[in-house]
């Protein structure tokens, strides 16, 4: 797995106030349906951990998106904007709302929902 990538899973680990770091493991709960997950200490997932971004990397840049991603800093990979999912729940999240776009209503309200939990669950690294 790439560098950059167990970096950004580490940051959304040590952000995510539901996150525990015990003897070299970090174990959290999907941001979507609250399944457990774990990554190493050193940033590799164990089972089914992924990277989240809540507000779509795809969105920024956007006039329709800007309100959502304007609360991230305007950067996809702003810590705020990072999250641990579970793979199920990131993919089915990509085929659906993130590929409707911010045009769609539903879209934006689930993406709206996700970054509210999200930064409801912060804390600084």
């Amino acid at each position: 797995m790439r560098t950059v990538l167990r970096q950004r899973l580490l940051l959304a680990a040590r952000t995510d106030a539901h996150a525990v770091f015990n003897e070299e493991v970090w174990t959290t709960r999907c941001l979507h349906c609250r399944r457990v997950l774990q990554l190493r200490a050193d940033g590799e997932p164990l089972g089914a951990a992924t990277l989240e971004h809540v507000v779509p990397q795809s969105w920024f840049g956007m006039a329709s998106a800007q309100a959502l991603t304007a609360r991230v800093g305007g950067d996809a990979d702003d810590p705020r904007n990072l999250a641990l999912a579970c793979a199920s729940c990131n993919h089915g999240k990509g085929r659906h709302h993130d590929a409707n776009g911010p045009r769609d209503a539903r879209a934006i309200e689930v993406v709206t929902a996700l970054l509210d939990k999200r930064l409801q669950r912060w804390r600084d690294a």
